[in-house]
């Protein structure tokens, strides 16, 4: 192999050589066997010569690539896994794939396709790979796009997958995760997971620390890399959060300064919208864009409520308050003409006012769909479900978990005998 990696430095940029710096259990194994900072750090290797990443540095390099750009939604603990059987943590591994007529590349064995794949169909494109395989070798990328694509799996078809699912997926693909020729590779993966040095599990507990319903941010932790407003809105759109009378008077309270305004943050750190900050840009997006259509910004609201608790960064499979995903964000700029935003990578979605207006359009869509006037129960299962998946003859529990979010926002007109969108 031509391509050979000595140190560190050789297969990283800077930003991500001072993160593992930054992690203490890295900065502790690399001054122990006599690494400096400022100069080049040498890479392990085993006995044939082949550079590999210790256990501490592979658990690092995950942790920053899903803290970066997952917002801690994948289990650390299968990203290390998997990187354990597929390359024994080898950033130059490749191996042959008789079935695919292809090599797969890096420390989480990709093939180069797939990767093409991830950037091309579903917005990943945090690096410039298409076209450029060699870079699979570079242990960052090669995670983060494996990591996206145990995401993609995570949540197949529409539906939310077990372990098992994306495990075996990941070694056969979706048609064979439950085929017998991936069960021992399940059965491997078990085992070595159990033998990690360290075992973490993902949080999975209640919506941000919301309950008064006021949306007041919460206290800053001392030390937490927080997010701003301001790196996820345009300098116009934070104009009309200023001049929003209910957030003008939150942010204000809270001692929020223009040009530096934090996002809210729950006991494991995740940025979130208080309510008031949801209902304000779901105000802001329908007067600017979405004026003739009548849409309640307050359902809006309750959809983010339901799809992403409100999570900046969305929750599991589902990117950004809104839950719109690339693909289909991708299909309303271009075939349907919604360009007031741009939309050029998935990290995009993650900017409230861009994911606000991609619902918009999406639950606009759904209100017309195959040319016909829609009940508000059809745009509501069609907008969580996909609307080949709605089934108006059961009231079923998307509709219900909507009529309780919206009673976030505005009272409840019993009299109605159910809530109108438009």
């Amino acid at each position: 192999m031509a391509l050979s990696y000595k140190y560190w430095d050789d297969c990283v940029d800077p930003r991500d050589l001072e993160a593992l710096w930054l992690d203490p259990g890295v900065s502790t194994e690399w001054l122990d066997v006599g690494e400096t900072r400022g100069r080049k750090v040498h890479l392990s290797r085993d006995p044939d010569g082949e550079p590999y990443l210790t256990q501490i540095e592979m658990k690092a390099v995950a942790a920053i690539v899903v803290s970066r750009h997952f917002d801690s939604q994948i289990d650390l603990e299968m990203i290390c896994a998997i990187s354990e059987i597929e390359s024994d943590r080898q950033p130059l591994a490749e191996r042959y794939d008789k079935k695919a007529k292809d090599t797969t590349l890096g420390i989480m064995q990709l093939l180069p396709k797939t990767a093409d794949w991830l950037v091309r169909e579903l917005g990943y494109q945090t690096y410039e790979v298409e076209g450029n395989p060699i870079l699979l070798f570079r242990p960052f990328i090669n995670v983060y796009l494996g990591a996206a694509y145990l995401k993609w799996l995570s949540n197949y078809d529409g539906k939310e997958r077990s372990e098992e699912f994306v495990v075996r997926a990941y070694k056969g693909g979706p048609k064979k995760a439950a085929h017998k020729s991936t069960l021992e590779y399940w059965k491997r993966y078990l085992s070595v997971k159990e033998s990690l040095p360290f075992r973490k599990s993902l949080y999975d507990g209640p919506y941000p620390n919301d309950a008064s319903g006021s949306g007041a941010p919460v206290s800053v932790i001392k030390g937490v890399n927080h997010t701003f407003w301001d790196s996820r809105a345009s300098p116009e759109d934070m104009d009309e959060m200023w001049n929003h009378p209910d957030v003008l008077k939150e942010w204000s309270k809270c001692g929020e300064i223009r040009g530096k305004v934090l996002f809210s943050h729950d006991k494991e750190k995740r940025p979130y919208l208080s309510r008031v900050e949801v209902k304000a840009v779901a105000e802001i997006i329908l007067s600017k864009h979405f004026s003739t259509r009548q849409v309640k910004p307050t359902i809006l609201c309750a959809l983010a409520e339901i799809v992403s608790m409100r999570f900046v960064n969305g929750v599991g499979a589902r990117t950004g308050i809104m839950g719109i995903d690339y693909p289909t964000a991708m299909w309303l700029y271009r075939d349907l003409g919604y360009k007031a935003y741009r939309v050029e990578a998935v990290d995009d979605l993650t900017k409230p006012f861009v994911s606000m207006y991609f619902g918009a359009a999406y639950l606009a869509w759904l209100s017309e769909y195959e040319g016909r006037q829609r009940t508000p129960q059809f745009i509501v299962q069609a907008y969580l479900a996909g609307p080949k998946n709605v089934n108006l003859q059961e009231t079923g529990h998307h509709w219900l978990n909507f009529e309780k979010a919206v009673t976030y926002y505005e009272p409840k007109k019993k009299e109605d005998g159910g809530c109108s969108i438009l």
